[in-house]
């Protein structure tokens, strides 16, 4: 039975089982043997010690062994600086991956490197280990459909989630800790869509239906594959056209 979710942005559509990849396709990503590192950065504008952090996030962009994504929280808007790309599906993210790690405690700046807290950045572990899962991404029109295969030593259980990637933003902020302060940022995640869980055997298809975006601020669409029982990235793709 499909399950179906909706929002402004996309809807997304989660299939019992692989559908073939078309013949011919627009535009289309294959993942490697070896997994991207996801590096997740839970930042805020009214956080006075993120825009480090945003800085570093940007440098990331020519690292094609990492996967960098901006999660913009909501709970630094209290003090009088609403950040635009902040979102309680973020702030939400960032509470359920402290309860899993053990953990009732979330800050700003916060790294996680594939799924876990990481506060030795700049630098990044070094990991290029084979993934258990397969994943393609393919654009037709608005349409971009990710499938997803299991190979041997997966979990029994995967998940995932989309995100929509936005670059070189600009904000000039007037109140609030950074106060008189410009922010740029990139990998801003303008839309976070969790998939539900499915048996890996099964394989799996899911499709989202979202806009390219404005020339001026380039869009990329990924998908992140993880262990449902952990949340661990497993797989992860960006498609950017």
């Amino acid at each position: 039975m499909p399950a179906v979710f909706s929002a402004a942005l996309a809807s997304v559509i989660l299939l019992g089982a692989a559908a073939p990849a078309a013949a011919a396709s627009p535009c289309l990503a294959i993942s490697s043997k070896a997994a991207p590192t996801v590096v997740e950065l839970y930042t805020s504008e009214g956080c006075s010690s993120c825009p480090p952090a945003d800085k570093w996030l940007s440098t990331l962009k020519a690292r094609p062994d990492v996967l960098a994504l901006a999660f913009h929280v909501n709970y630094w808007d209290r003090l009088g600086w609403p950040d635009r790309f902040a979102s309680a599906e973020a702030t939400a993210r960032q509470h359920e991956l402290a309860t899993l790690a053990g953990s009732r405690q979330v800050y700003t700046p916060q790294v996680m490197v594939n799924g876990r807290d990481w506060r030795n950045w700049p630098k990044l572990p070094d990991v290029n280990a084979a993934a258990p899962v397969g994943l393609t991404l393919t654009r037709e029109g608005e349409k971009v459909t990710a499938q997803v295969a299991a190979v041997q030593g997966s979990a029994a259980q995967l998940a995932g989630y989309w995100a929509v990637l936005e670059d070189q933003h600009m904000s000039q902020v007037r109140a609030g800790e950074n106060s008189g302060e410009t922010l740029r940022h990139d990998h801003v995640v303008r839309l976070y869509k969790p998939v539900p869980a499915w048996a890996a055997a099964q394989g799996g298809s899911t499709e989202l239906s979202v806009s390219r975006g404005a020339p001026e601020h380039p869009r990329r669409v990924v998908f992140v594959v993880t262990d449902a029982a952990t949340q661990r990235p497993l797989q992860a793709l960006a498609l950017a056209c």
